[in-house]
């Protein structure tokens, strides 16, 4: 009787797990329709900020998918790339020259091209969000982050600072219902780490925005969220703004001799708490600094105050 009673317990529990994860592929195949295809361009990105003078003006570009470009978005200042200049230009007392290369729908693979045009410009820093198409995609990770690390150590090899605004939670997204929500906040967060790995090695910083960003966008999709539902609104371009801005400013200091704060920690450690912490930038380690580690990879992770 108790080996049929196991038996039955057994199948049920096959049963559901077939079931779930019929669900999770039929959710699979349904979501991207229900996913808006951008076709209106974003406003223009290309701004500049603050008062002209005979310093030479910092050069800024942001580049990555539609989440870069400010799609959503209905004036220039309101999109990622005017909000950081103004942001900057105000607090370093530095006119700064923004320039939008993002490109919507861009997965990682086609952030070589972007990374092509934006060393034409020379940088000075580059700011990039991707992650979230490849989240939808179901794309391999393994390949992605490299790729994104190469594009980082290609622009830090022009002598540009890099700030990578991981993979946001998807988690949060209106047109994501349970269980393919919680395989989207798996997915994106265990891409976000990657992403942090591959790009401090490179020599690049990176800002979580997961934590730091749902728990707004959950509580007030309506105002968080654009009328696509899926593309942040002006309110949600002006949150993601603030979370990364304490990384542009740290990394831009840095650039110029003003020491910043931070423990030494292990690469992956610090990856795996950036991914679950809100607003943690992430910067490779300082050539020189101890750790308390033993001699492996180590980062800096760095919890900054949102501003804008």
């Amino acid at each position: 009787m108790a080996g049929r009673v196991a038996v039955g317990v057994a199948g049920v529990a096959v049963a559901a797990a077939a079931g779930t994860a019929a669900m999770l592929a039929a959710q699979i195949v349904f979501t991207p329709r229900t996913i808006p295809v951008p076709h209106d361009p974003p406003p223009r990105g290309d701004v500049a900020y603050g008062r002209r003078s005979s310093r030479r003006p910092l050069t800024m570009v942001v580049l990555g998918d539609s989440f870069a470009a400010g799609y959503g978005a209905e004036r220039s200042r309101e999109t990622p790339a005017a909000l950081l200049a103004a942001g900057v230009a105000r607090r370093l007392r530095r006119r700064v020259s923004a320039y939008t290369l993002a490109v919507l729908g861009a997965e990682t693979p086609e952030l070589r091209h972007q990374v092509d045009r934006a060393l034409h410009l020379r940088p000075d820093i580059a700011i990039i969000y991707i992650g979230g198409n490849d989240v939808t995609q179901l794309a391999a990770q393994s390949a992605r982050v490299r790729q994104l690390g190469a594009d980082v150590r290609r622009l830090r090899a022009a002598g540009a600072e890099v700030v990578v605004g991981t993979c946001p939670d998807l988690s949060a997204l209106p047109p994501f219902r349970p269980p393919l929500r919680q395989l989207a906040g798996f997915l994106s967060r265990r891409l976000a780490a990657a992403q942090t790995v591959h790009v401090v090695r490179a020599g690049g910083s990176t800002v979580s925005l997961a934590d730091h960003l749902n728990p707004v966008f959950a509580a007030q999709p309506d105002r968080m969220f654009g009328r696509d539902r899926f593309h942040p609104s002006a309110d949600g371009y002006a949150r993601t703004a603030a979370a990364t801005l304490p990384a542009v400013l740290a990394v831009l200091m840095r650039r110029h001799g003003v020491p910043t704060s931070g423990e030494l920690r292990e690469l992956g450690e610090a990856a795996h708490d950036a991914a679950t912490q809100p607003g943690t930038t992430v910067h490779p380690a300082r050539p020189g600094a101890q750790s308390r580690t033993p001699p492996r990879e180590t980062a800096q992770p760095r919890r900054g105050r949102q501003e804008i």
